[in-house]
């Protein structure tokens, strides 16, 4: 899908339009799926905390400036190797329990995307740091990883917390997980 609204996008410039953007969120889990509804008024549609999930995974994607996000239990049940990154630990509105968030970019190129390989090399040891509370040396691993791609949003994110945290939380008592309090 992103690779077709990139080729969309540039059909649409070429006209005077504005491209469209987009955000995905995949989750695997179980729901509840049928028409739903009254006699009247039938909807086929699916429910459940597997569809919550997805749906935050969907919000989230403007907060971490990425396109496609997907749960842990997505990642573990995919049958090939796709390049991604871990986004973080989370827990969203509505649960207690955190879940492993990723980034999936395989529909990326060298121009959306520079240095793809040495940025994720780099944004995963500064993600290591962030997680074990030497945020510190993460910021530093984090500017890094923009300098190596200036539209990494999620880098950029990752240097705010890192000051947010330096600023007024106590390393000792971090536990690595992120809490999302909008839908």
């Amino acid at each position: 899908m992103m690779t077709e609204l990139r080729g969309f996008n540039k059909m649409l410039e070429r006209t005077g339009r504005e491209p469209i953007d987009i955000g995905i969120g995949l989750n695997t889990g179980h729901v509840v799926s049928g028409n739903i509804g009254s006699p009247k008024r039938m909807d086929y549609t699916v429910i459940g905390d597997g569809v919550n999930l997805a749906a935050r995974l969907e919000s989230a994607t403007k907060q971490y400036g990425a396109h496609i996000l997907i749960s842990q239990s997505c990642l573990d049940g995919l049958k090939s190797s796709y390049r991604h990154r871990k986004v973080d630990n989370v827990v969203v509105k509505g649960k207690t329990e955190p879940v492993g968030v990723y980034e999936l970019l395989d529909y990326h190129t060298e121009e959306s995307f520079p240095n793809m390989i040495e940025a994720l090399g780099v944004f995963r040891d500064g993600m290591e740091c962030y997680q074990n509370g030497s945020w510190e040396k993460g910021r530093i691993l984090f500017e890094k990883a923009l300098a190596l791609n200036p539209q990494d949003k999620c880098a950029q994110l990752y240097i705010e917390r890192c000051d947010h945290l330096i600023a007024n939380v106590d390393p000792g008592l971090w536990d690595g997980i992120w809490i999302l309090t909008s839908k």
